[in-house]
Order: C-alpha cells, then sequence, then structure tokens
C-alpha cells in the first residue's frame, strides 16, 4: 500500500526524502509527542538530580519503560478473537507503532549528553535540552499545518497551539510527579 504524503518518485510531499518523512511521521505521530512530553517533563522533574548524567539515565530509563509498556498494551490489544497475528509478529508491531517514544528522546538527550562528555556545562545543557522539547512541539505544530496546504499565518498559529497545549501537558505532567 502506498503512502498518501509520497510522491512517485518516492520523495515525501513534506519536501524531502523517505527518511525525512519517517522522522517527521515518528515525531508527529501520537507516540512521538507522547515522548516529546514525557521527555520533557522528566527532565524538568529530573532537574534535582546529581548531574547531567544522572538526568539523561533517568530520561533513558523512563523511556524505555513506558515504550515496553506501550508493546505490552499493543501486544495484549491484539491477542482478541477478531486478530490472530502470531506473537512475535504483536511484538514487531507494537515496537514499530510506538517507535516515536524512542524518537522523541534523542535530540533532549543528545544535548543532555553535551555535558556529560563536556562539551557545555550541566546548566546550559539541561535548559537547552527542556527547551528542545518544546521547540519540537512547535515544529510538530507548524509541519503539521504545512503538510496540510495551510497558509504560513495558519502554520504559525499551529506551531503556537500545538507549543501552548503541549506546555499545558507537561507542566501538569510535572505537577503530579
Amino acid at each position: 500500500m502506498s503512502d498518501p504524503h509520497e510522491a512517485a518518485d518516492g520523495e515525501s510531499h513534506f519536501g524531502g526524502s523517505r527518511h525525512a518523512h519517517w522522522v517527521l511521521s515518528a515525531y508527529s505521530g501520537e507516540h512521538g509527542v507522547y515522548g516529546i512530553v514525557l521527555v520533557t517533563a522528566v527532565i524538568a522533574v529530573g532537574w534535582d538530580y546529581e548531574s547531567d548524567l544522572d538526568v539523561l539515565l533517568f530520561v533513558l530509563g523512563t523511556v524505555l519503560v513506558f515504550w515496553l509498556a506501550h508493546i505490552y498494551a499493543s501486544v495484549v490489544a491484539s491477542r482478541d478473537a477478531w486478530r490472530r497475528e502470531s506473537l512475535p509478529r504483536a511484538i514487531a508491531a507494537g515496537a514499530r507503532h510506538s517507535s516515536g517514544m524512542l524518537a522523541a528522546m534523542l535530540v533532549p538527550a543528545a544535548l543532555l549528553a553535551t555535558a556529560v562528555i563536556g562539551v557545555t556545562d550541566e546548566w546550559t545543557a539541561y535548559y537547552l535540552a527542556l527547551g528542545s522539547g518544546i521547540a519540537l512541539l512547535a515544529l510538530i505544530g507548524y509541519a503539521n499545518a504545512a503538510r496540510h496546504g495551510s497558509s504560513w499565518p495558519w502554520r504559525i498559529a499551529g506551531a503556537a497551539v500545538t507549543t501552548l497545549l503541549g506546555a499545558l501537558v507537561i507542566g501538569l505532567s510535572i505537577l503530579v510527579h
């Protein structure tokens, strides 16, 4: 089955290659957006750890556990009477479907790692990692509006609304933790 966002020449209607399309899809899918919210909230909650390495390990561990929980839920849901998918296929499908959660942590984790390897100081890396989550939400809002052919004012509005709602959810996540 062909992808409606892909042209006949293999280029994405998002303005790039299939790889760029996969990256955008991973980030803007529900698991990618959920992952960005989760990672940003976890980084904010982890501010009182001893070092950015501790925060980085906390982020990696938390995302891995939530990713496994999503795979588990997908497998359990695939066991209903209507589907006869094998267990290995169900696991692979769940992992593939929720891969956006893993993609979501790449940018913030890389920014935290800059302090771990001594490229930046810990506070700079910490705030860059936090800001990257908000920036990614803005980019997703803009890209989603663009892929629907919206004019630039609506693209900016899409970025603003996605950012504000994401920040609200991140704030609520921080409050409950």
